[in-house]
């Protein structure tokens, strides 16, 4: 879809859908609403007076024009409240309105930029919140399946401003927005594709595809690679694969050592039996997505690279599968990690940590300023925080924490900080080894991640986005299946270093 830049009057768009907006207290409209009103006689007005249109949040009237103006229909979003009205009020009214337009077989699409009018909020931001939202309900997952006809798409899609000293910052958030949601959809994709397909390999194949395309250092480490640097927990998950494991290392400014280093971390496990200790068979197939915290880290670093960001930034990604096998590692064995902590086996589901203690180690060589993991990592945060609601947040910096917080604020990537108790180290003691690779059941995602503290001497983040890398339904900009959950959230908290 083509993204544009119109400066002009929103009316004279040569745009089959016009899409403005509509406040839910509003009696007489003004602005670009205003001036589509007038061109329309009066239309909009009629219909606030009657009632049938509230510009409740989420509402999308439609009006046809009949050759007052070139379009062939109007939408008018509702915004809901105006005190309310925020960015994410923004990208839900964008989400609204465009999924309407799809739905209506629109072709051309012009809008406003929702938000900075009246509303008052910074055109800039207000523009990248309006594209990310429409390309990121605009996504659809291309399924290999047979259609027997072929898919409705928008073809263009316009920001109208008719204030031209406006122009450029919306010129500014749309080519952020088209970045951040390219990385996005990235990462959904990767999430929904079936294990067979995502594999290991195909991780590393996209992760050369973004260095190619943005210069970037790249590095893609087998089974050899990774015995020379002592990565007994990665290889130990990764005995029992029959697809070829892949230490992903991607670095962008990868020689500038006069900027900040930051160094992101994502579990990479394509598909995850369990193991020896293998899961019950209902619902495995939702283990495709245990590589989600990978998927966003590459689609960090795509948007990264089309943003250029003026930081060291470092993506690593072990990835491997999880399966039961002859040569797989089995509980009890005692595993060696790089930096030479020995850990006990208690469960081989208990992988994920095993693959990031080694890329948490490796991590440190680059010096970092900041590291930042995330992982599809345990059902207990599920239980913690709700399914679709928040990440955990554990963090052994207090700045960090209070940044990724706000990150996840003003994207919506919500995160929520939990405690490194001491407590929880005690909990997985070992008399065998320097510690357990499991606590048990309770308390499962503070021992999770008091056992990656243990391969951190840096300040350190981790996420636990199991709760929120899968969607069971469509709701606002994010389609049932993969949510991409983590690239908005790791690249605005980038942007604000």
């Amino acid at each position: 879809m083509k993204l544009k830049i119109l400066h002009g009057a929103i009316q004279e768009t040569q745009a089959d859908t016009l899409i403005v907006n509509l406040f839910d207290d509003v009696s007489t409209p003004s602005g670009a609403t205003g001036a589509v009103d007038s061109a329309l006689g009066g239309a909009i007005s009629e219909l606030i007076a009657s009632g049938d249109l509230t510009g409740k949040a989420g509402e999308v009237g439609v009006l046809y024009p009949r050759g007052a103006i070139p379009a062939t229909r109007v939408l008018v979003a509702g915004m809901g409240k105006r005190d309310a009205y925020d960015l994410e009020g923004v990208r839900k009214t964008a989400a609204s309105a465009i999924n309407r337009a799809h739905e209506l077989g629109a072709k051309k699409v012009a809008s406003i930029v929702h938000g900075a009018g009246v509303a008052g909020l910074p055109a800039a931001d207000a523009a990248q919140a309006v594209t990310e939202a429409t390309l990121l309900t605009l996504y659809e997952y291309d399924a290999p399946k047979q259609r027997s006809d072929e898919k409705k798409a928008i073809a263009s899609f316009t920001l109208a401003e008719f204030d031209e000293a406006k122009l450029a910052d919306i010129e500014s958030g749309l080519q952020t927005g088209k970045a951040i949601a390219a990385g996005a959809i990235l990462a959904r994709d990767l999430v929904n594709m079936p294990p067979n397909v995502a594999t290991p390999s195909k991780l590393a194949d996209t992760a050369r595809q973004i260095a190619a395309a943005y210069g970037m250092g790249i590095t893609t480490g087998g089974r050899k690679w990774a015995a020379a640097r002592n990565m007994g927990a990665f290889l130990a998950v990764a005995k029992g694969a029959g697809e070829k494991p892949k230490f992903i290392i991607l670095e962008h400014n990868g020689d500038r050592d006069d900027l900040d280093t930051i160094v992101l971390v994502g579990k990479g496990i394509t598909f995850d039996t369990g193991g020896i200790s293998i899961k019950p068979s209902a619902n495995m197939g939702a283990m495709k997505s245990d590589m989600g915290g990978a998927a966003a880290v590459l689609g960090a670093m795509k948007a990264v690279g089309m943003l250029d960001l003026p930081l060291r930034i470092i993506g690593i990604t072990p990835c491997t599968e999880n399966m039961p096998d002859a040569d797989a590692y089995r509980p009890a064995d005692v595993i060696t990690a790089s930096n030479g902590k020995t850990i006990e086996i208690i469960s081989t589901d208990a992988e994920g940590r095993m693959v990031l203690a080694d890329g948490l180690v490796y991590a440190a060589q680059y010096a970092p300023k900041a590291v930042v993991d995330l992982a599809t990592l345990t059902g207990s945060c599920v239980v913690a925080l709700g399914r679709g609601v928040a990440a955990g947040l554990f963090s052994t910096d207090d700045s960090l924490r209070d940044k990724l917080f706000a990150a996840g604020q003003n994207t919506q990537e919500r995160v929520w900080p939990l405690p490194l108790y001491e407590d929880y180290r005690r909990t997985i003691d070992s008399d065998v080894a320097d510690m357990m690779n499991s606590g048990g059941r309770m308390g499962g995602v503070g021992t999770s991640a008091i056992f990656l503290h243990e391969f951190t001497d840096y300040p350190w983040a981790h996420l636990d986005i199991a709760g929120v890398a899968l969607s069971e339904k469509s709701q606002a900009y994010t389609p049932k299946g993969a949510t991409g959950f983590g690239v908005r959230l790791l690249v605005e908290f980038l942007r604000n270093w």
